[in-house]
């Protein structure tokens, strides 16, 4: 994505700003930013997040881990605290483990990893392996990953629940083709948190996904907010339209996600950031004012219209 945003970001700041409302959904604390609740226990978290994904897959004794130690403590200096990562990302828990110890800031960070695999013990070994990785004896979200084995995986995480091992679980996917799986699962079993793929361009978890998590009381954390580099090929070269200015947005990624953010179900998107410019202005998505229902079908027609 390095280069797509890079281009991105240098013909968007031209938006000028103007005081506003943040979401009636949403409250926001010293800091300015948006936070939104978890529902299963009320507990509030910044409304945007960092995810791991291939990014931090770097050897930990590199120079590679500058930046990203970087990333992170910036991340936090400015508020937020939700960090996404899985044990099939590579390196990726043992690199963010280390950051987090170097830096002091675990305590300081909503931990969220995932288990994928097939099985009661190889879910245990997974599990018990990123709990060394990350370099910690409590991880605040476990999720089952793309939604393998969850009758398997889901017992083994309500018990770390109730050994306060973690404190919430939950199921993610980013295949639309899982969409039927995940709404049955949904149906079935008690989640905190469910994580799923939603964008201005791929909007088909607000059909039935989103509203379902919504009448559930189940958090929703978004990942690929930005289509991978899919939303950026599409806005290259291209200025913020005049509108952008109405909910408080200065570059094209804070355009995509405050669209992701004015959905009223979801919490917390987590796009991979690994530099601290990206840090600062993905977190800029989370003050001030969001789009409203009207100026979200002007995003999408948009976007579409590309």
């Amino acid at each position: 994505m390095t280069l797509h945003r890079r281009a991105v970001l240098a013909g968007s700041f031209a938006c000028s700003l103007a005081a506003g409302l943040a979401s009636g959904r949403a409250s926001a604390q010293g800091d300015g930013l948006i936070r939104r609740p978890i529902p299963s226990t009320g507990e509030t978290v910044p409304a945007i997040g960092i995810g791991t994904s291939r990014r931090y897959d770097v050897a930990p004794d590199s120079d590679a881990m500058a930046p990203l130690r970087e990333t992170v403590a910036r991340f936090v200096a400015l508020g937020g605290t939700v960090i996404d990562t899985a044990p099939d990302y590579g390196r990726a828990e043992e690199v963010l483990g280390r950051i987090l110890t170097d830096t002091g800031l675990r305590e300081k960070v909503f931990l969220c990893s995932k288990v994928a695999a097939r099985g009661r013990e190889a879910g245990q070994a997974q599990i018990a392996q990123s709990f060394r990785r990350l370099g910690t004896d409590r991880i605040d979200l476990i999720a089952v990953h793309n939604l393998i084995d969850p009758a398997a995986q889901l017992p083994l995480l309500r018990e770390l629940k109730e050994r306060k091992r973690i404190r919430y679980l939950g199921a993610t996917t980013w295949a639309e083709g899982q969409y039927g799986d995940l709404e049955a699962l949904m149906k079935a079993e008690t989640l905190d948190v469910i994580q799923v793929n939603y964008a201005v361009d791929a909007r088909r978890a607000a059909e039935r996904i989103l509203p379902l998590a919504r009448d559930r009381g189940v958090a929703v954390m978004v990942n690929v907010p930005f289509g991978r580099e899919r939303l950026f090929n599409l806005v290259r070269g291209r200025d913020l339209p005049p509108f952008a200015a109405e909910f408080d947005c200065a570059s094209w990624p804070q355009f995509f996600l405050k669209y992701v953010l004015s959905h009223e179900a979801v919490t917390c998107p987590v796009p991979g950031t690994a530099q601290v410019r990206y840090v600062e202005d993905n977190l800029g998505a989370a003050r001030g004012r969001l789009p409203d229902a009207a100026t979200r079908r002007k995003m999408e027609e948009l976007i579409d219209g590309l």
